[in-house]
């Protein structure tokens, strides 16, 4: 079975090793083994940055034994992704491993903002006064064909059916 690296800010969940057991047991569903970052046995005897170094490193080794990330792109703390969810959508796609990803509002990125930070429908800068990237698409051009998905159950089916593996309705 390949192996599915499970991204996003699920980690920060109050109940993240329950959401961390769930997304795994989803992924199973859809013939994947899941990796979830808490699966990481991380001491606690270190300072808080050898911890995070040692988090990232483990994070690291995580992905780069997965076939395919699977990453939750629904805003956290803003009307953008999780920065560190981001950093391992690159690093994956730097390492030319399949990279999928959802967010429950595909609406585009100017719609989303303005909607949120209550601007004009005509405006075209955010509240700090920053150009909104006007594409047409959801997310950043970064992500431009990762965003397939709007949960992590229709992502793993869009996955399934892509990779030719285990239950692939969608």
């Amino acid at each position: 079975m390949k192996k599915i690296y499970l991204a996003g800010p699920d980690v920060f969940e109050p109940n993240a090793v329950e959401v961390g057991a769930q997304l795994k047991q989803l992924a199973a569903e859809y013939g994947f083994i899941g990796l979830f970052p808490l699966d990481n046995a991380i001491s606690a005897k270190q300072t808080p940055h050898e911890t995070a170094r040692a988090i990232r490193d483990a994070n690291i080794k995580l992905i780069e034994s997965a076939d395919i990330i699977m990453a939750n792109l629904n805003p956290f703390r803003g009307v953008e992704p999780d920065s560190g969810t981001v950093f391992e959508v690159g690093f994956a796609t730097a390492l030319k491993k399949h990279v999928y990803c959802y967010a429950a509002d595909c609406r585009e990125m100017i719609e989303r903002i303005r909607d949120k930070q209550q601007l004009s429908a005509a405006a075209t800068c955010c509240q700090d006064g920053k150009l909104i990237e006007d594409f047409n698409l959801s997310h950043n051009l970064m992500m431009i064909d990762l965003v397939v998905a709007v949960n992590a159950e229709s992502c793993l089916a869009y996955i399934a059916k892509e990779q030719g593996t285990g239950k692939n309705e969608i």
